[in-house]
């Protein structure tokens, strides 16, 4: 008997799930992504940005906080932007935002 304990394949890992995009017929429009709360999350992803956008990530959750009166954390803006940025990638394609950017440079 093996002590080695029984994993998922890569078919188990990467297989497609309910509600995702691919599930949603062509021409219907889905319900717009929103950034996950204050909750724990499953998964982890390193992104590493420059001092400047650290900064300009702080700044953004202060003016939240002190003009807006919504207390969030650095991860909660992140994931709303995130959010934000495949809804408009998902609904103008070419014409998104991120295509035009990513396309500058």
């Amino acid at each position: 008997m093996t002590r080695r304990p029984s994993l998922p394949g890569a078919s188990e890992l990467f297989r497609l799930t309910a509600g995702t995009a691919a599930d949603t017929t062509a021409g219907e429009p889905s319900a717009p992504r929103r950034g996950t709360g204050r909750q724990k999350h499953s998964t982890k992803i390193t992104v590493y940005v420059s001092d400047e956008e650290l900064l300009a990530l702080e700044h953004a959750r202060l003016a939240l906080r002190g003009e807006h009166g919504l207390a969030v954390d650095r991860g909660r803006v992140v994931r709303e932007a995130i959010a934000i940025v495949l809804d408009d990638l998902e609904g103008h394609g070419a014409d998104s935002l991120l295509v035009r950017r990513l396309r500058e440079r």
